[in-house]
């Protein structure tokens, strides 16, 4: 399908100035400016304008110091895994970047950043007012959700994020889900429960299929989508009695199933404006023609045709503007990137989760398409200047297919020699981004679930994913399991 579009599509997500775009100021949707009304006015940056928020923030954000002096900037990198080795690699490539911290960081990410081991909101804080640091950027959500944001500007520190009221959109499913009734969001219909009793009466009567959400954090992995009964009442008894995933599953959401093909939508906000990133589309459950379990992600790829341009502003329109204004109505204006997972039914887009944070694995394809630099971005997301960002992105296509231990999401074995890594000659086209990896004198060895996100760009589609897939079959250890047909839905 991507390939038919052809130039459509490519200069419609891609065009790099005002002037290379094929369409009028009504079709534009990258950088978009809250206003008082929709009067077809253009924002700096090449937006469109949406209806204002009822919260009317200045245009520079009080509550966060003023930006140091031009200098090397230090920065301080949140997390381990493969989005945060992605968020190193690229933020390495700032003119503007001195030095790179990253707590826990990797062995893989300490090829680009210095490593240190910080425990907790106060050893954080700590660490970056002792050492100067510029900005800190949170990759995963148990910080966020935590008030590591609220912590950090209390101190007069810089750190991108939403803060802890904010993040409660990824932090409680139901929540999000109550804000989304609230704000005439487009969602499925759901129920709350906090008795496994009453959850277990209403899987009796429900349609089917249905999801259950343990309704906290659970790492991607606390959703079951149930095509029978026997396996919603399993999913609520593990979830409720059994505590798998602990306090998260104390709660649950149980949601009608959407139908549809799944679409990802980031958008970076200062609290009052926000711009978006290209489509992606992420692959949850573990094996090939979206059969097994869910998981953290074992794969995705940029841009996913099914958010076409009319699709495209029925997401900012319906979804991604309330969203922002809602937050903003209700005392929490929303700085950071908003991550809308969705599912797109006869051109009409359904929110299935939000997240408060980039996604993993989309984060790394889309860094891959970033021509712009990534710091002036963040910045301007603080500064509350996002109208004066302009990003560039590469023509083609970018995929991250997601290398697995056998076992995953469940139990896996670990410390597994990997071969072939040294076969693999990073480019600006082919990167191996590590998510559970440790080095030693006899080499790598595998160190998680997820173990490797091998993310390739292509002129087209068809090529990023053969790029792809060239490198993972080069790459192997004792049971490595991924899925062979990442991308193939926009190949349509």
């Amino acid at each position: 399908m991507f390939e038919h579009m052809g130039e459509f599509f490519r200069q419609y997500f891609f065009a790099h100035d005002r002037e290379e775009m094929p369409f009028n100021r009504a079709q534009r949707s990258w950088v978009y400016r809250a206003a008082k009304g929709l009067d077809g006015t253009v924002a700096r940056g090449g937006g469109r304008i949406c209806p204002r928020a009822k919260y009317d923030p200045p245009r520079s954000n009080p509550e966060m110091p003023a930006k140091p002096a031009p200098r090397g900037k230090k920065i301080l990198i949140i997390g381990g895994g493969g989005r945060e080795h992605a968020l190193v690699w690229k933020l390495a490539q700032s003119p503007s970047v001195s030095a790179i911290y990253a707590s826990p960081g990797s062995d893989a990410i300490a090829r680009h950043a210095r490593c240190v081991a910080l425990n907790g909101n106060d050893a954080v804080v700590d660490f970056a007012a002792a050492e100067g640091i510029d900005l800190t950027v949170v990759g995963p959500e148990v910080p966020l959700v935590a008030g590591l944001i609220d912590a950090m500007t209390a101190r007069g520190l810089r750190a991108f994020g939403p803060t802890r009221a904010a993040a409660r959109l990824e932090g409680s499913k139901s929540f999000a889900k109550a804000f989304m009734q609230r704000h005439d969001i487009p969602t499925g219909g759901f129920a709350v429960y906090d008795r496994a009793a009453d959850a277990l009466a209403h899987i009796d009567e429900a349609a089917l299929p249905l999801v259950v959400k343990a309704d906290g954090l659970a790492a991607g992995k606390g959703v079951t989508v149930c095509r029978d009964r026997d396996t919603a009442r399993e999913a609520i008894v593990s979830a409720m009695e059994g505590r798998v995933f602990g306090d998260a599953g104390s709660q649950i959401v149980i949601e009608d199933f959407l139908p549809g093909e799944e679409a990802s939508i980031f958008a970076i906000s200062d609290g009052e404006r926000f711009l978006t990133f290209p489509p992606a589309q992420d692959h949850k459950p573990l094996g090939d023609g979206d059969t097994g379990p869910n998981t953290g992600g074992m794969g995705a790829y940029c841009p996913a045709p099914v958010v076409t341009p009319a699709v495209q502003d029925r997401i900012v329109a319906e979804i991604i503007q309330p969203t922002l204004s809602g937050m903003a109505a209700e005392g929490h204006p929303y700085r950071g990137v908003l991550y809308v997972g969705l599912m797109i039914r006869d051109g009409a887009p359904y929110v299935v989760e939000y997240n408060c944070r980039f996604g993993d694995p989309e984060c790394q394809p889309l860094l891959m398409m970033l021509e712009s630099d990534l710091l002036e971005i963040l910045e301007a997301a603080l500064d509350g200047t996002l109208d004066s960002v302009r990003p560039r992105w590469r023509n083609g296509a970018a995929t991250c297919i997601v290398m697995a231990s056998e076992g995953y999401p469940g139990p896996y074995r670990s410390g597994l020699r990997i071969d072939g890594l040294e076969n693999i000659v990073p480019t600006g086209d082919l990167q191996v981004f590590h998510a559970g990896t440790e080095r030693d004198s006899g080499g790598w060895a595998t160190r998680g679930g997820r173990v490797l996100g091998v993310t390739a760009w292509g002129e087209s589609l068809k090529q990023a994913i053969e790029r792809g897939y060239r490198a993972v079959d080069s790459i192997g250890w004792d049971g490595v399991i991924y899925r062979r047909d990442i991308g193939q839905k926009g190949l349509q």
